[in-house]
């Protein structure tokens, strides 16, 4: 598998003629507890496997005592139907014919979280799309803290949807609002994976957003990032002295950000999610999603 972090040469220029996320994406995988607060991130995943033509697995760890159906799982014909991506009563095979394959995942009840990480070392994704079930940032997916652990061991891109949020994919008719999206940036980790990555879902997504590029600290120290000459005029840059959490999270949304997107690495990164790292902080005040990516 090659990670999202890995898919952008360093100081590669996005513009119209850069590869789009096929190149990038071949699994989306998205673990769901069925709740109405993951239906949001199900749209997403959704969105971005097919886009990407890529392989979409709903995984589920049934619960002590719990009848688990199929029909359970979420809905992606009628999904895609609502979307008007499928014709009224699809079959499977339409499903196959846009490029993508779904695959639903009924785990026996146990540790969420070994159940998760086992099935993504047998099968990795390139991305994971969690919901985050509490305004209080990393919560339950089914049992236990099982976002933040998964995120960190799992060592693939994560998008996640914190309870509340609008997203940037609709789920009832599938249209993609991506406006505005924040990536912090610093001398280390290198940040020019996450800018170009945030410009190559944009564009896949048919969407050409303002991007601040926001650096905490002196302006002096602003680490130099490449952006396509197509896309210079839609980039803002800004250096500011203050807090990095309360400075990111404010900005976010001061800007009224649709996504934040940042690398994450040792201490300040998923290593101590579980303490209350950088990145849950980051996501528990911005107010919107967020797509963390670990350094490799």
């Amino acid at each position: 598998m090659r990670g999202l972090f890995d898919a952008t040469e360093k100081g590669e220029e996005v513009s119209a003629d850069t590869p789009g996320l096929e190149s990038l994406i071949s699994h989306v995988f998205h673990p769901t507890d069925f709740s109405k607060e993951g239906e949001l991130a199900f749209a997403h995943a959704l969105r971005i496997a097919v886009l990407a033509r890529a392989e979409l697995t709903l995984f589920h760890v049934e619960r002590d005592g719990e009848d688990v159906h199929w029909s359970d799982f979420p809905h992606v014909r009628q999904t895609l139907e609502r979307w008007g991506m499928l014709a009224p009563g699809s079959r499977r095979d339409d499903v196959v014919a846009l490029g993508m394959d779904v695959e639903k995942i009924r785990a026996p009840a146990g540790d969420p979280v070994k159940s998760i990480l086992g099935y993504l070392r047998e099968d990795p994704a390139e991305l994971i799309v969690l919901a985050s079930h509490a305004a209080t940032g990393f919560e339950r997916l089914s049992a236990g803290a099982v976002a933040a652990p998964v995120a960190r061991r799992a060592r693939s891109a994560t998008l996640f949807l914190p309870a509340g949020v609008r997203g940037f994919v609709s789920l009832a008719d599938g249209s993609v609002s991506l406006q505005r999206v924040l990536v912090p940036i610093d001398s280390a980790p290198d940040p020019q994976s996450a800018v170009s990555l945030a410009l190559r879902l944009a564009r896949a997504l048919g969407a050409t957003p303002q991007l601040t590029l926001l650096h905490v600290g002196p302006s002096a120290q602003q680490p130099r990032v490449h952006v396509a000459h197509d896309m210079r005029e839609r980039v803002e840059r800004r250096s500011v002295e203050g807090g990095v959490v309360e400075t990111i999270g404010g900005l976010a949304r001061e800007l009224d950000a649709d996504l934040v997107v940042m690398t994450t690495r040792g201490r300040h990164g998923f290593l101590d999610a579980l303490r209350g790292s950088t990145t849950e902080r980051v996501l528990r005040h911005a107010g919107c999603a967020l797509l963390a990516i670990p350094e490799q």
